[in-house]
């Protein structure tokens, strides 16, 4: 096996493949969610739609062919999109009067219903949700990073003013923040995307980023404010109290399957996947060990144990396949089951199981009395320290003292040498795109958002950076960089 040392790349494609989380489809750049892969998605989608359901948006689904008169209503949206739309020209043999794209996102299909449903300001807010899959045909893929059909949910809101949709905006970017570190525990950095890295037709884009072990970033959610941009382009309009039409204000906001390689190579190790137990598929698997004469009472056991589990809402497996005990250890090592608990004669003789976490290298004993509470316990450990992990990892891969674009490149040189990540750097930048290039040209770092929140060094200074690392001309935003997925 290869280890995260040698080969990221190589090490993250053998860590999905072992854990049977994919396949590869024979269209090219796509790829098959199995049951381990999908049921992570789904556990996503579980606890997003209920903060869905607690901020009163409910959902709805859209064709995902779209006519190509949609896209020419906004300017901006088929100039940043046009590169990667697959188009449907031919249907039942015959040659179609308009092409119609596969969905790269449904802006226009939602501001054309939008223009219809919505007619006073009673109608407004209008806010609704969409799980979809999407189409961008990308030219390097990587499976759930990057695909050409990748899973999604993408929110859209109408609103009757600039103030209730930026709150909007604002409150799911919150909420992304919170699923991906109390679901995922993958640590984010929250902030405003620059101009040239804003969605296509948006007035202003927010992300939370994640930093992988590789140091690499990955965009992990994104929500925008669209002004009335989209509301003019497809007469999105109201009558408001002052008996007047106006446009409404837009908002949009997703994320996508992206979010499982993010979880697999923020916490996976060099012996498989880890996964958070809050949406591992296995929180528990129980392995009954021991000679073969002896099996009938130790399976009884187990099935007795595993009741108890499952009877507080936990997600359990028992292998009892005819496996050797060690080829199971290695298997569920693979594969990112949350904990491993083994049963023997000599256990139940001591009313006690053995007992390890997937993050953790030693096993312990826990009596099978206090069973329930010492397995929930142990999940809700190994949660928190997965994040803190993250979080301290993050910390000893982001530098704020680099000034000028010979120390940027100086850093990465010196990482490389040693056969270290370069990480994320903070930077003052002069708000041209020119420098942004330069950046990218030299180094091949991209910037990732204006933090909201500097990051301080010790606990009084705050990081501002005051002149520009490309041009030295004083600084208009102070930006985190780095590689990106």
């Amino acid at each position: 096996m290869v280890t995260r040392k040698e080969d990221f790349s190589k090490w993250y494609l053998q860590t999905i493949q072992q854990a049977d989380l994919m396949d590869y489809s024979p269209v090219r750049g796509c790829m098959i969610f199995k049951p381990n892969g999908y049921e992570i998605w789904e556990h996503i989608q579980d606890y997003f739609n209920k903060r869905l359901k607690e901020e009163g948006v409910r959902n709805a689904y859209f064709p995902m062919l779209i006519p190509e008169s949609f896209f020419t209503r906004e300017k901006d949206h088929i100039e940043g999109f046009s590169p990667e739309l697959p188009w449907v020209t031919e249907a039942a043999g015959e040659v179609l009067e308009e092409r119609l794209a596969l969905r790269p996102t449904s802006e226009t299909m939602i501001g054309d219903a939008f223009s219809k449903w919505i007619n006073s300001y009673r109608d407004l807010p209008y806010e609704i949700n969409q799980w979809a899959n999407v189409f961008r045909w990308e030219k390097r893929t990587l499976p759930f990073l990057r695909t050409s059909e990748f899973l999604w949910q993408e929110g859209h809101t109408a609103h009757a003013n600039e103030e209730d949709a930026r709150q909007r905006t604002m409150r799911m970017l919150g909420i992304y923040a919170e699923l991906l570190e109390d679901l995922l525990a993958v640590p984010v950095f929250m902030g405003e995307k620059t101009p040239s890295e804003r969605f296509a037709g948006a007035v202003q884009t927010f992300s939370v980023e994640a930093m992988m072990q590789d140091g690499k970033a990955v965009q992990a959610g994104t929500s925008h404010y669209m002004g009335t941009k989209f509301a003019e382009a497809f007469n999105i309009r109201y009558l408001n109290q002052d008996n007047e039409h106006v446009y409404a204000h837009t908002t949009s906001w997703g994320v996508s399957t992206r979010l499982i390689g993010s979880v697999i190579m923020t916490h996976s190790d060099d012996q498989g996947l880890v996964l958070p137990p809050a949406i591992a598929p296995q929180q528990v698997v129980f392995i009954p060990v021991g000679p073969k004469k002896k099996l009938a009472e130790v399976m009884s056991k187990v099935d007795e144990l595993n009741e108890q589990l499952k009877a507080v809402g936990l997600r359990t497996y028992i292998d009892d396949s005819d496996n050797s005990a060690g080829y199971k250890f290695n298997e569920w090592e693979l594969r990112g089951a949350a904990l491993r608990i083994e049963v023997g004669p000599r256990d139940i003789e001591n009313n006690q199981v053995i007992m390890k976490a997937r993050d953790e290298d030693e096993k312990y004993a826990i009596a099978m009395d206090s069973l329930s509470e010492k397995v929930q316990q142990a999940l809700e450990d190994m949660q928190k320290r997965l994040l803190q992990k993250a979080r301290q990892r993050n910390q000893a891969n982001m530098y704020t003292n680099i000034d000028t674009l010979d120390e940027l490149v100086s850093h990465i040189e010196s990482k490389k040498a040693a056969n270290e990540v370069p990480g994320w750097v903070l930077i003052g930048w002069d708000g041209s795109e020119e420098s942004e290039a330069k950046i990218k040209e030299l180094t091949g770092f991209t910037t990732r958002n204006i933090p909201f929140n500097q990051y301080f060094e010790g606990e009084d200074a705050l990081v501002k950076k005051e002149t520009c690392i490309v041009t030295g001309k004083p600084a208009q935003e102070t930006v985190w960089i780095a590689r990106a997925y």
